[in-house]
């Protein structure tokens, strides 16, 4: 038993970590960014051991997102002149919250962008992986990856459908990581799908009933 937690501990911290990650962001809370650098930092540890190189690489955008994230939740606050950011008794506006930033719809705007870019991404991240490592699993690696790219902006600017690219991303990547012999990760993500699902109808209440103050 002692053996087998040694072997790993990288992959149960992590898991940790991450649990208390998705159920942070299930209640949009702003922590989740910091409780978010750990665990990647340990992540790119973790997954370069396991040869997962693309999910490494994407560990150290993911640290900089994380920044990013924290940033952006906390100073955008809502406009002047919103009555969401009004005090009802006085109409003056109210100072800045933490996570003031309100959840909102993908710009519709933006879907082809994004989808285009992901698939360009995961084109090149699918050739490098296959030129250049010895990686047993390039497909699944650099899609996941490509699509997490996205998945981590859209969560950044707050946008209620990134619910649905890391539905995509977990149902993936819980099937690799049972592959690879990450199985605390592989359930965790097994999880996130679950979590995923019911994030998406909380934040869509959540949404709603900001928009309806």
């Amino acid at each position: 038993m002692t053996q087998f937690l040694l072997a790993h501990w990288l992959d149960i911290v992590t898991t940790i970590l991450g649990l208390a990650y998705i159920l942070l962001e299930y209640r949009a809370s702003l922590w989740m960014w910091a409780v978010g650098f750990a665990m990647q930092a340990l992540g790119i540890v973790l997954y370069y051991q396991k040869g997962l190189y693309a999910d490494c690489g994407m560990e150290f955008y993911y640290l900089s997102m994380t920044i990013y994230g924290w940033w952006r939740w906390v100073s955008k606050s809502p406009k002047l002149g919103d009555n969401r950011g009004l005090n009802k008794a006085s109409s003056a506006p109210q100072p800045p919250k933490l996570g003031g930033l309100s959840i909102r719809h993908f710009p519709r705007r933006l879907v082809l962008p994004w989808v285009l870019l992901m698939a360009a991404i995961w084109a090149g991240i699918y050739w490098l992986l296959v030129t250049f490592t010895n990686s047993t699993v390039p497909l699944a690696d650099s899609f996941t990856t490509a699509l997490s790219l996205v998945g981590i902006w859209a969560l950044a600017h707050k946008y209620l459908e990134q619910w649905f690219i890391w539905i995509a991303v977990d149902v993936v990547t819980s099937v690799l990581y049972f592959y690879k012999d990450l199985p605390f990760k592989a359930s965790l993500y097994a999880l996130y799908v679950v979590i995923a699902i019911f994030g998406y109808f909380k934040w869509r209440r959540m949404m709603k009933a900001t928009y309806s103050l």
